[in-house]
């Protein structure tokens, strides 16, 4: 799996919840009696919250034990919304100029994209780590590959362009050097160039961008099922046991489609 570092900022929000203290509708008692009330309270507070822990960890046990693949794939946080709801949504986030994405894709992804159940919605995605004065610097070879879906080239270059950049070692990640790839597979310069400098293109580099921050992706390539799991192969031991994974949150996930209505004959 490869990783990115980076420090992720954020600021936690308490929110303190009361009652109006004002004198009109608060009743003053002694000191004494105030104590022993602020201790009682905080008692039955922390015996609530013991009690709270213990359900909730009573709870997990549970579903860890009735999970095989407990341990081996992440919960997304918040869960996030699909595109198809009448499908189960697999989403793969991936780099061009990752060694560890292609041969997932060579090796593995591919033959089970061609076998998977009609019900089934696969997704690609580039992941975009842009952050705060750091746009990602992947971002022309994340163009290449919406333009590729734009204009109806995807699957004669998807993987061509991984064995450009690592296998021929070429420098593929500037405008010039895919528009001249691109030009191999039928593209005009013209098409490349007006659907490179869209604004179709930038909104969804924009959007894979936000996503990556969503599903909390901190390398690739990485497997998001129906907005919920996140699933990579170091979490998993290796991508066949990842695969395996991915088919059984899968059929989990295809018992809560909507039920299609049968035909009345």
């Amino acid at each position: 799996m490869h990783r990115v570092a980076f420090s992720k900022g954020g600021t936690s929000l308490f929110q303190k919840r009361g009652g109006d203290y004002s004198p009109n509708n608060f009743h003053p008692i002694s000191k004494g009696v105030n104590r022993r009330m602020k201790l009682y309270k905080a008692n039955r507070l922390m015996m609530v919250c013991l009690m709270a822990t213990g359900l909730c960890f009573s709870f997990a046990q549970v579903a860890n034990a009735n999970d095989p693949h407990a341990g081996k794939y992440e919960l997304v946080v918040p869960e996030q919304p699909t595109t198809t709801p009448d499908k189960v949504e697999v989403v793969e986030l991936f780099w061009y100029t990752c060694p560890h994405c292609k041969i997932f894709e060579e090796k593995f992804f591919k033959q089970w994209r061609a076998e998977k159940p009609e019900d089934v919605e696969v997704i690609h995605m580039p992941a975009v780590f842009n952050r705060p004065g750091k746009p990602d610097q992947r971002i022309p070879l994340a163009k290449a590959f919406y333009i590729a879906k734009a204009l109806g080239v995807f699957d004669k270059i998807h993987q061509p362009l991984f064995y450009a950049v690592h296998t021929q070692k070429r420098k593929m990640n500037n405008e010039e050097a895919l528009q001249q790839f691109f030009a191999q597979y039928g593209v005009s310069k013209e098409d490349f160039t007006n659907t490179y400098h869209s604004f179709g293109i930038d909104a969804k580099i924009k959007r894979a961008s936000e996503m990556t921050d969503r599903y909390g992706i901190t390398g690739v390539p990485v497997v998001i099922v129906n907005g919920k799991y996140r699933l990579n192969s170091t979490k998993a031991d290796g991508y066949k046991k990842m695969m395996k994974i991915l088919d059984d949150l899968i059929e989990q996930e295809r018992q809560k489609l909507p039920k299609k209505a049968e035909n009345a004959d």
